[in-house]
Parts: C-alpha cells; structure tokens; sequence
C-alpha cells in the first residue's frame, strides 16, 4: 500500500479509478489523449503500483515518457521499472505482462518525435529541466 505522500493527485487517482471500473472504456481516452496503465513493483516496498500515462506506439512497442510535468526529479514509476523492468500494461481492456527499458541514445530521437506528435507538451516539459526525460520502450512478453 502506498503512504499518502505516495498516492495520485485526486484527478490521476479519479481517472485510475474510472479506468479501472470500465475495463478502459472510460478514461482510455484522456482530454483527448490515449492513456494506458502501466504497473510496476515498488523499488523500496516492492508493492504493485499502477499509474496511467499517456502512450504511444512504434510497431508492436509501446511508448511512454517519463517527464513528470519536467519536474526535476524522475517520477517514481521510472524510476521502479529502472530497479525491476517487468511490468503489466493495461491498454483498454487488454492487460498483458511486458518488460520496459529506457530507449537508447540511438533510438531516442524518432520515438521523441512520434511521442511529440501525440502530446507537443512533452518539449516544453524538456525546456523545464535539467535532466534528459527518458523514452521508454515497453514490450509485451511472448
């Protein structure tokens, strides 16, 4: 269980909820957005913890970008699938375990731009930071 200092704002925790209730009926479409849930082991508690966020795709691959509003400081969920890269994504009413890994320098730059094409924020949430967001690559396993 996580401590309240740990839990989603109010609105993240409504729209996990609703998410949830109706099997991504409700709430996979987000202000527009496509949003998955994405669960990952908490790396102090080792507590199943899930967080919708905004995804995209690149083939069979699922994206998503640890931006944190450019915050500062890597988000917890990052920073969770760094320790333990096996995760649940749950896209709709599809849930499916998967293993999760930052994209690599190399690949970066084209998985940047196809997130960019779905939420332009992300460069503006750069603009605010320090560190370099990571692009993660999420794939579902056989």
């Amino acid at each position: 269980m996580t401590t309240p200092a740990e839990r989603p704002r109010d609105w993240v925790q409504q729209h996990l909820e609703r998410y949830l209730e109706t099997n991504g009926e409700e709430g996979h479409i987000w202000n527009g957005l496509p949003t998955a849930l994405l669960t990952t082991r908490g790396r102090v508690t080792g507590n199943p913890t899930t967080t919708p966020l905004i995804y995209g795709w690149d083939g069979d691959r699922y994206l998503l970008v640890a931006s944190r509003g450019g915050a500062p400081m890597h988000p917890g969920w990052y920073r969770n699938l760094v320790k333990d890269s096996n995760v649940e994504l749950q896209v709709k009413g599809d849930k499916f375990a998967a293993t999760a890994r930052t994209a690599t320098p190399e690949e970066k730059p084209m998985l940047w731009a196809i997130m960019l094409g779905i939420f332009p924020t992300y460069d503006e949430y750069q603009a605010r930071t320090d560190r370099d967001i990571p692009v993660v690559v999420v794939e579902q396993k056989p």
